[in-house]
């Protein structure tokens, strides 16, 4: 996977992630989400990996094996703002590792909306949910109220469900348990161009 092999040539060169980041002009944190493949590199920051590792960009991103990846369907998309409609529609299919997708029915659904940026989701992301109708406390979740499908914190209290953003600009959404049904958990979110 293209996480290791990053390690693997950071390790080579002796060097720190808090040193690649530098060198890339990213936070630690942000090299260390690719290392653990959380976040895929952007076409421009894939550029970059190979100019400061000295390598092709084949070397680091090569080709998975056929039997290491699964195509999951993008179904429409979810709201992170005031919300859409949810759509059933596929929208196509992302080949995804494997070891992404254990553990149960696993979609991908896009983000829309500015209302999750403080979990670092942005408007376009895939987000990858697991499929389930419950979630602990405080987990971010795909859920449907009504037809319109939103990406929240999920928390109980007493017979309500608060909704709430990772954006200050957004109030808590308190909703009944019978008028929001629980779509999934989100496990997490990749960036497209």
């Amino acid at each position: 996977m293209y996480g290791d092999k990053l390690k693997e040539l950071r390790k080579i060169e002796g060097w720190t992630q808090e040193e690649v980041a530098k060198k890339l002009g990213v936070s630690k944190q942000t090299y260390s989400h690719y290392e653990n493949e959380k976040r895929r590199p952007s076409l421009e920051m894939v550029r970059e990996l190979a100019t400061v590792y000295q390598v092709n960009i084949d070397d680091i991103f090569a080709e998975e094996k056929i039997s290491d990846v699964i195509a999951l369907p993008v179904v429409g998309r979810v709201s992170c703002g005031n919300g859409i409609i949810a759509y059933e529609s596929i929208e196509g299919y992302e080949q995804t590792p494997k070891e992404w997708a254990t553990g149960g029915e696993h979609f991908y659904l896009r983000a829309k909306g500015d209302s999750m940026i403080g979990a670092r989701i942005h408007e376009g992301d895939l987000l990858l949910i697991r499929k389930q109708p419950e979630v602990e406390n405080g987990e971010i979740a795909a859920v449907l109220i009504g037809e319109e499908a939103v990406l929240k914190r999920v928390y109980r209290n007493g017979d309500q469900l608060v909704l709430q953003s990772e954006n200050p600009n957004y109030q808590p959404m308190f909703v009944p348990p019978a008028e929001a049904k629980i779509i999934g958990k989100l496990k997490m979110a990749t960036i497209k161009f």
